[in-house]
């Protein structure tokens, strides 16, 4: 009999991201993160002029904080006590957008907090990584968890029988972020999150299909 499979991402969700990354840009950068939308891109201003950062700029201030600032992440408030208690009962696969370059990095950096699972570091859309991983791991019932709502869009399209939970564990953005249409709950707090996981893996059944329109 195979085991559930759950299948996470990492920043937001196990880690902090953007306070720690706002904090170095900041320091090292003169740029300001401020969210005030959806757009992680909008949120770079310049300090000295307040003009935000061409979408270019963006992506090398990304990979240099993941290629030697990952150390300033800390774990989301339960995120690794909830997933001590899920991996007695699933398979867990951590699936992150940092790409193949900084895989070993989060693999690391995971392994400082004592959490041990298989790492994939993916690029765009996580519909067919997670497909992948089903036929892969063949498990009883799969669950997805991610902060990010296209990515629960990409999954429902590519493995529908997935559940798909959108939390959110940054506190300085989830209440910037609306609920993803593709999940089917959000929840932001890791206790409340942990018990619905559970709840989902005792149940054994696939996600249900999308209603038609």
């Amino acid at each position: 009999m195979t085991r559930p499979l759950v299948i996470t991402d990492c920043d937001e969700v196990l880690m902090h991201m953007v306070v720690p990354f706002a904090e170095w840009v900041d320091a090292e950068h003169g740029v300001l993160f401020r969210i005030e939308d959806a757009s992680f891109a909008g949120a770079l201003k310049r300090k000295e002029c307040g003009t935000p950062l061409e979408a270019a700029e963006v992506w090398p201030l990304l990979d240099a904080f993941f290629r030697g600032e990952m150390a300033r992440q800390y774990p989301i408030p339960g995120a690794l006590e909830a997933m001590a208690a899920i991996a007695e009962q699933a398979d867990i696969v951590v699936l992150t957008n940092v790409g193949p370059e900084h895989q070993q990095a989060r693999i690391e950096q995971l392994a400082l907090h004592d959490f041990h699972a298989p790492v994939i570091g993916s690029r765009g859309g996580k519909g067919e990584p997670v497909r992948r991983l089903i036929e892969q791991y063949q498990p009883s019932v799969a669950l997805f968890i991610d902060d990010l709502a296209g990515h629960h869009h990409s999954v429902a399209q590519e493995a529908p029988d997935v559940w798909r939970l959108h939390l959110v564990g940054e506190p300085a953005i989830a209440d910037k972020i609306a609920p993803a249409e593709h999940a089917h709950a959000r929840i932001d707090d890791w206790a409340a999150a942990q018990d619905w996981i559970l709840a989902r893996l005792a149940e054994n059944v696939p996600a249900p299909a999308p209603e038609p329109v």
